[in-house]
């Protein structure tokens, strides 16, 4: 029943996506940069809609409060394929990703992409790709988008982490704009390089705002990572829980102590 779910769910996101560019091309030429957004939105929002009602995949987002007033760099974990589709559909303001230029080659869905107010990365251009990342947001940010980014660059497995990369971090001291970073075990449903989407909650949850002002790329890199990993222990503690015994050795120490993460909700 999965495998069929699964499979229905692929046949509608080609059936949807391809009418869905068509209808982006012929209308964005006539629509503002805001209102070319809210309409690519739209694909993401009824995508997740329809995860959760075939698939099973529902949500929840917890920290709404957290989100800033002012524009921002969201820096997020990355275990899936679905957060980049919910974030636009979820969060209030327009988001403006930073990816690969080769992405606007993908047929329809990377066609769609060339038209928004996205960042393009020009990996070719070296160490000049970053400046034009830094002009690119502060443009972006001026127009009251929020810039987000995965700091671990690539998909994670349930229960585990990459290394943070200062990117994300460097672009908000460059620019001066907040960072809110952001947890979710989205990995649970819509695991890496699976074709099989598993019912479940995915549970989101929204950081407090990091302040970039006067400090290092580093120092900010830092606490977004120790913010996010520590939040997944929370909203996720079965994952963390069953790697940490798997890796803790047979025999325990005289004092009875235990290396389990502190699963204890925060308030």
């Amino acid at each position: 029943m999965l495998q069929l779910r699964s499979i229905l769910f692929f046949i509608f996101q080609i059936v949807w996506t391809i009418p869905y560019a068509i209808v982006c091309f012929i209308s964005f030429p006539f629509l503002s940069r805001v209102r070319r957004y809210w309409v690519a939105a739209g694909w993401c929002k009824v995508v997740i809609w329809v995860g959760d009602k075939l698939c099973g995949m529902r949500y929840r987002v917890i920290g709404w409060e957290n989100l800033p007033e002012t524009p921002a760099v969201l820096l997020s974990k990355h275990q899936s394929a679905w957060e980049t589709v919910a974030l636009p559909a979820l969060m209030p303001r327009p988001l403006c990703f930073v990816f690969k230029r080769e992405l606007l080659y993908v047929p329809f869905f990377g066609w769609a992409l060339g038209l928004l107010s996205m960042i393009h990365i020009n990996r070719s251009k070296g160490t000049d790709a970053f400046q034009s990342v830094v002009a690119q947001g502060r443009e972006r940010l001026a127009e009251g988008s929020w810039i987000i980014m995965f700091p671990e660059g690539t998909r994670t497995k349930t229960g585990s982490r990459n290394k943070y990369k200062s990117g994300g971090a460097r672009l908000a001291v460059a620019t001066s704009a907040p960072v809110v970073p952001i947890a979710h075990n989205a990995g649970r449903v819509w695991p890496r390089n699976s074709f099989v989407k598993y019912p479940g909650e995915v549970i989101v949850s929204i950081g407090p705002v990091i302040e970039t002002a006067g400090r290092t790329a580093e120092a900010v890199n830092a606490d977004v990572a120790e913010w996010i990993e520590r939040e997944m222990v929370r909203i996720d503690p079965s994952a963390y829980t069953a790697k940490a015994a798997k890796a803790a050795p047979h025999s325990s120490d005289a004092s009875g102590s235990s290396d389990k993460p502190d699963t204890t909700p925060r308030t």
